[in-house]
């Protein structure tokens, strides 16, 4: 069935956008921009096996739970699999009995494979460390019998057939597991590294030449990754910090205060903050490890909290140093570029999921997942739409048959037509950002009457915005976020998504520590009213749009351009003096041929600059100056800067020679070096920069 549906844009709801292909980090110039996937992907753990490479991450409360995905380059990744369909292990998974497990469900998976099995080792808070194999990653995953407790834990399979698992915080322990993983053997329990040495939690364990390595996520006092070492697996361990600050240039996320130990109810007080200016918290890449490509290269992946969105998982190249993997480049160790080459050249850009979903076919689409378990038989796909039956509940956190897929960033749109002809009185039914708190957009049956509302759980705001005239049967309701900003807003339709209103003020999405989780989609129906008979709603056309996921225009090869630093408000100057300096918005330096400078391609994401006043810009020298000059001709890799995609016209620019990035110290009138280990979360420090198109 051809389905159209115009969108609007997330910033601006009102305006409408022809839809946009789905967000992938491959550039299609043989390099990538991190994250790797921009949608929630938390504790991603890597393996290859061969020439492929899979993942596997967290996916705590929501089912089907765990899942796996593979790659052939670490960049394009494809959906595979889920480990369980379900997760039975008492009421709360069900949100039966007035319990629940937000926060808790199976997180921190370990996927490890072995003579010819795969394997995912992952927690489930209460219940104890779950196991599951495969002959084939792509399933049926079989859940095996296993009666021991440990969180957070990574499996090394030992050359001598002995097979360990890490885990704790601060303090590192081991266990050997018994060889079916169904248990530890007895007394094998140890400390191998003390409290007090820097290490985290989210332990990665690998052997590698002989030597095992841990890698580990350490929060004190913010996320930063550290590696122990040792030649054997009891130690002793020396460590080293090998990444640190690295926020690709992102603020924390929108915080929340008031939020107890208990699911909140509608009525609760909360207190939304903004992100704390250059506080970084647990932005920086953290909870990661290596994986080897085909080629011998050493990569690294981790994860950050990424806003709204949730928490988002990177690569990194890896340079080894003394022995010690360090994340990032020769000249630049503990930084990872936001731009770099592909691991495998040679794979098209591809997505891992289809977000959109028609319910024409006789499954769901692998990227939705339950709100905890679903009622059975009590939803059900149908002449071409998704119906789900009402739940009793006083609020949609504790509704079962919630359908949700994650927001996809840096911003989205979902439309979905809601048919209305099944809902009973005090039903209501409709889209949502399912998170605490969540906000919804829905009709409610009150009696005769279908009334749209919208709710926002983070102020308790209720808000009957229509009366749906008599004989109403559908609704078109949209969810737009521009989740790079924790922001959100919805729209709605009744003439069949001709035209859209609008249903108030942006509202902000915050990130919190509860769940685990970021914001999410939400198809739901519910009802709240005491003695009520619930009915049923029916949805069809679920279309999510993604208007920044084209980024072809964000590297304006062939193109000319001026840059201004966002730190000063200066602009890039070829000065006659022979170097890269500044010249002051709106002074007379400012309108001439020395601020502009034509963009040449020079493959793989590089980029030389000639200013149109004569001449390409170079890097001479290195340590405290690293000048940037402007020469008459291009002096090879000292004229190469890897443009780095900051989104929505900004950049960074980093030198092939230094593996350091374009800057200037603000305020102190200096010119531009080639210095800058990267810039800060509010990207003023003088190494970001906005670059104009001059037509």
């Amino acid at each position: 069935m051809l389905k159209k549906l115009t969108v609007a844009l997330a910033a601006a709801m009102a305006t409408l956008a022809a839809p946009a292909a789905s967000w992938t980090a491959d550039n299609g110039n043989g390099t990538f921009t991190n994250p790797i996937l921009y949608d929630e992907f938390s504790d991603p753990d890597i393996i290859r096996v061969g020439d492929t490479f899979y993942v596997a991450g967290t996916t705590m409360h929501t089912v089907p739970g765990v899942v796996i995905l593979e790659s052939k380059d670490l960049v394009n990744w494809n959906f595979l699999s889920y480990c369980t369909e379900r997760l039975d292990f008492g009421p709360g998974f069900d949100l039966a009995e007035g319990q629940n497990r937000y926060g808790g469900g199976i997180w921190a998976p370990c996927i490890r494979y072995h003579n010819g099995t795969f394997y995912v080792i992952s927690n489930i808070n209460g219940t104890g460390t779950q196991v599951y194999a495969a002959e084939n990653p792509a399933g049926p995953w079989r859940h095996l019998p296993s009666d021991f407790t440990i969180h957070d834990s990574s499996v090394l399979f030992d050359d001598d057939g002995r097979v360990y698992a890490v885990y704790g915080y601060d303090c590192v322990r081991v266990v050997e597991l018994k060889p079916d993983l169904s248990g530890i053997v007895e007394g094998s329990e140890q400390v191998i590294i003390p409290a007090g040495n820097t290490m985290g939690e989210g332990h990665h364990i690998y052997k590698i030449d002989g030597n095992y390595y841990i890698i580990s996520a350490n929060y004190s006092p913010v996320g930063r990754m550290t590696c122990a070492r040792a030649d054997n697996i009891l130690g002793p361990y020396e460590t080293v910090t090998i990444s640190a600050h690295e926020t690709m240039g992102e603020k924390g996320f929108t915080g929340l205060s008031g939020l107890g130990r208990d699911l909140p109810h509608k009525g609760d007080k909360f207190e939304v903050h903004p992100p704390d200016g250059n506080y970084e918290g647990a932005v920086p890449l953290h909870q990661g490890g290596l994986v080897q490509a085909p080629d011998g290269s050493w990569w690294g992946f981790s994860m950050t909290d990424f806003h709204s969105v949730g928490r988002t998982f990177s690569i990194s190249p890896v340079t080894w140093s003394d022995g010690w993997p360090f994340f990032g480049l020769p000249g630049n160790p503990g930084r990872t570029p936001r731009t770099w080459t592909k691991p495998v050249q040679g794979h098209p850009a591809t997505a891992p999921y289809e977000r959109s979903d028609s319910f024409d076919g006789p499954a769901l689409n692998p990227i939705w997942q339950w709100n905890h378990n679903p009622a059975p038989r009590r939803w059900s796909l149908r002449k071409g739409k998704l119906r789900i039956d009402a739940s009793t509940a006083s609020d949609l956190l504790r509704a079962r048959n919630t359908l949700t897929q994650r927001v996809i960033g840096p911003q989205s749109t979902a439309t979905v037509t809601l048919h209305t002809a099944g809902l009973r009185d005090g039903d209501e039914a409709g889209i949502a950002f399912l998170n605490i708190p969540y906000a919804s957009l829905g009709v409610v049956r009150d009696g005769k009457n279908l009334i749209v509302r919208r709710y926002t759980m983070a102020d308790d705001a209720t808000t009957d915005l229509d009366t749906l005239p008599a004989g109403t049967r559908s609704i078109v309701l949209r969810a737009g976020g521009t989740f790079d900003r924790d922001s959100a807003n919805f729209e709605y339709s009744t003439d069949g998504g001709a035209t859209f209103k609008t249903t108030g003020t942006d509202f902000a999405l915050p990130y919190q520590l509860k769940t685990f989780q970021g914001s999410r989609y939400a198809l739901y129906a519910y009802n709240a009213k005491d003695g009520a008979r619930p009915g049923y709603a029916e949805f069809d056309d679920f279309t999510v749009d993604e208007p920044m996921a084209d980024r072809s225009a964000n590297l304006p090869v062939g193109r000319t351009v001026t840059f201004t630093n966002k730190a000063d408000g200066s602009l890039a100057w070829a000065s006659p003096h022979g170097m890269l300096h500044t010249a002051g918005a709106g002074s007379p330096a400012a309108s001439g041929d020395r601020v502009r400078f034509k963009v040449h391609d020079r493959g793989m994401g590089r980029v030389a600059l000639e200013a149109e006043s004569g001449g390409f810009l170079a890097v001479t020298g290195k340590g405290l100056s690293a000048d940037v000059r402007v020469v008459p001709e291009e002096q090879g890799d000292a004229s190469l800067f890897v443009w780095q995609d900051m989104l929505r016209g900004e950049c960074m620019l980093l030198s092939e020679v230094t593996g350091r990035y374009l800057t200037i110290e603000p305020g102190t009138g200096a010119p531009y070096s080639a210095l800058s280990p990267g810039c800060r979360p509010d990207r003023l420090d003088g190494s970001v920069l906005t670059f104009d198109v001059v037509e």
